[in-house]
């Protein structure tokens, strides 16, 4: 099949194939709708004729038959006006009266059941009816015709008529052409369709889909090669700055532990404390560089499930120095049973950690933490700290942002780790103020089904587990755990 390059020259084509089809099938359509009518009017003007001449025929007694019409009728069949003629037949065939000249029949007899009825009569061809009628107990056939070559009145009514009756066809023949175009540009346009809907699934995350050089019109060909040269180059622009960030963090790996250990031989004073403290939050930002190197390639598995409560029963568990040295609490409260969510414990546990590490730098002192587990299979952190203005409640997601540039130990790398564990889950995440003071940040999940223990292993539940040291069970919201 002969495909077009051009996206004008296909449109043009076919366009011109569907108005030659049109132009073909509309005089089609409306020469037989007149041909229709036209039949429909002399087939009725046969039959009322008939009618006519069934109402002037008589029987005598002696057997004969005879049609008295009328003077206007009489005119119309005389042999001088030449344009009706009208022959009465009994029911063997034999011809009881006629107006042609020979005394025959109009039409065979056997052709009766026929519509219109046509025959030659020397050089006139008639056509009409043959009507049966029960007339004295005797039925007879009434044939009816006319002089095809002396139809202009007829014509001339079905002229007078046509339009009004037929000339509707045009609307939905117009409407049929109408959503031809529709069909035939649609599918033109089809590929480029294609093309668009291919191009949004493009992003930093699927930087290697490219679109596709298939049906795509010449016109169009160059953009597209020219996008998807431009995507190489970013694609490989992206993966040199990932294994940069990759290898630098890595590599700060090393001598920051040494750099650690010598610290750690030197005596406790002030210095070696703040050196200390200043190597601890380069350890935190390496680890984190590192961290957002590896989930840019980042994909979960859908059959993987967790158990969200044990996963932030860990996390109070893990984090509860840290808050208890800064003077702070941190409470737990949810449900009392399993709730499983589609994700991967691990990542699920760096998320929620770095919002509870995130919650417990910005409260105030004497506060509490909440850390809130629904059954639906979401998870809120809740603070008493100054809370998150609107205009900067999509800027922290982002990386590197800071409010406080002056403050030591972090990159503004924390928030970010969490969207893109909480993207790559399917998952979201939102924050506001709370009414009371402070922020809250909403973790939506997915809820699955609880995953069917392995032979020979138990099903366990966060706080019961034979492993957990710190044995912190979800309760009810109204019973809260303090660690």
């Amino acid at each position: 099949m002969f495909r077009f390059k051009s996206i004008l020259s296909r449109i043009v084509c076919l366009h011109i194939i569907a108005v030659a089809m049109t132009s073909v099938f509309m005089p089609a359509a409306l020469y037989w709708l007149l041909q229709s009518e036209t039949n429909n009017l002399h087939r009725q003007a046969m039959s009322d004729n008939a009618e006519a001449i069934a109402h002037h025929l008589m029987e005598h007694p002696d057997g004969r038959w005879t049609v008295d019409l009328p003077a206007g009728l009489r005119d119309v069949y005389s042999k001088a006006y030449g344009r009706y003629a009208y022959a009465i037949l009994d029911e063997k065939g034999q011809v009881l009266l006629s107006s042609l000249a020979d005394g025959g029949s109009l039409f065979p007899q056997s052709d009766a059941a026929a519509t219109p009825l046509q025959a030659w009569h020397g050089p006139a061809l008639l056509s009409g009816a043959s009507v049966p009628k029960r007339i004295g107990g005797h039925t007879v056939w009434i044939q009816v015709g006319e002089n095809l070559e002396h139809r202009d009145v007829l014509i001339d009514d079905i002229v007078a008529d046509f339009f009004q009756r037929v000339g509707w066809v045009t609307v939905p023949i117009l409407a049929i052409l109408l959503a031809i175009d529709i069909a035939i540009f649609r599918r033109a346009l089809q590929p480029l369709v294609l093309a668009s809907e291919r191009a949004k699934g493009i992003t930093p995350k699927r930087a290697d889909v490219r679109l596709p050089n298939e049906g795509i019109p010449q016109e169009v060909t160059p953009l597209v090669s020219a996008m998807n040269q431009a995507l190489d180059r970013l694609e490989q622009g992206l993966r040199v700055q990932r294994e940069f960030t990759a290898d630098a963090a890595h590599e700060l790996r090393t001598p920051l532990a040494i750099l650690r250990m010598r610290v750690d031989t030197l005596p406790t004073d002030r210095i070696s404390t703040e050196l200390r403290r200043d190597i601890e939050g380069m350890c935190r930002i390496a680890n984190q560089l590192l961290a957002m190197a590896e989930l840019e390639g980042l994909v979960i598995d859908p059959k993987e499930r967790t158990d969200l409560s044990r996963v932030c029963a860990e996390v109070v568990e893990a984090l509860a120095p840290l808050a208890v040295v800064q003077g702070k609490d941190v409470v737990l409260k949810g449900a009392d049973a399993s709730v499983w969510v589609r994700g991967n414990s691990e990542l699920l546990r760096t998320a929620i950690r770095n919002l509870v590490e995130n919650a417990i730098n910005h409260t105030r002192e004497g506060t509490d933490v909440e850390i809130v587990v629904e059954q639906v299979g979401q998870v809120g952190i809740l603070d008493r700290g100054p809370g998150i203005p609107i205009a900067e409640r999509e800027l922290i997601f982002q990386r590197f942002w800071r409010r406080d540039r002056q403050r030591e130990g972090s990159a503004g790398l924390g928030l970010a780790i969490v969207r893109r564990i909480v993207e790559a889950h399917g998952a979201s995440i939102s924050v506001r103020d709370r009414s009371s003071g402070g922020a809250e940040f909403l973790l939506r999940l997915v809820p699955a089904q609880k995953l069917v223990p392995v032979a020979g292993e138990a099903d366990v539940v966060p706080g019961n587990a034979p492993n957990d040291p710190g044995n912190h069970r979800v309760t009810h919201s109204a019973t809260a755990i303090k660690i």
